[in-house]
C-alpha cells in the first residue's frame, strides 16, 4: 500500500495547495467584492476590509495557480494564526467550541504549503521548465 500511494505524493500535494487556495481566496472575494454571499450586516474591523482581505484574495490566488505559493501561503497562514488567537480563542480555547477550526486548519495547511512550494501543475512549475 505504501508504494502504490508514494506514487501519487506530488499529485496530492497539487490539489491540497489547489483547493486550499480555492477556498481562501473566496472568503476575501467575499469580504471585498461581496460575492459570494454577503459580508455580515456590520461588516467587520477596518482592518479586515483593507488589510486581511487582500492577503485573503491574493494570497489565495497565488496558492491556486501555484505562483509563488511559499510567500502567499506564509503571509496566509500567519494571519489565520492572528486571527485564531485575537477573534476565536478568547472566546475559549477549543477550536470546536469557539468555532475557530477553520481558521485553525487553513493555518496549518498554508504552513505546510509555505514548506513546500509550488510544487507540480502550478504557473511556478511552468515557468521553471521554460528557464
Amino acid at each position: 500500500m505504501d508504494n502504490f500511494l508514494k506514487r501519487y505524493e506530488e499529485h496530492a500535494y497539487a490539489l491540497l495547495r489547489m483547493v486550499t487556495g480555492f477556498l481562501f481566496l473566496f472568503h476575501g472575494s467575499r469580504w471585498l467584492l461581496g460575492w459570494p454571499g454577503e459580508v455580515a450586516e456590520g461588516g467587520g474591523a477596518w482592518y479586515m476590509m483593507y488589510i486581511g482581505a487582500p492577503i485573503l484574495l491574493i494570497g489565495g490566488i497565488m496558492v491556486f495557480i501555484g505562483l509563488y505559493s511559499r510567500y502567499g501561503a506564509f503571509l496566509g497562514s500567519g494571519m489565520m494564526a492572528w486571527a485564531y488567537w485575537m477573534v476565536y480563542a478568547p472566546r475559549d480555547m477549543l477550536p470546536y467550541i469557539n468555532k475557530g477550526e477553520l481558521a485553525v486548519m487553513f493555518c496549518f495547511a498554508l504552513l505546510y504549503i509555505s514548506t513546500r512550494g509550488d510544487g507540480i501543475w502550478s504557473i511556478g512549475s511552468m515557468r521553471k521548465k521554460s528557464d
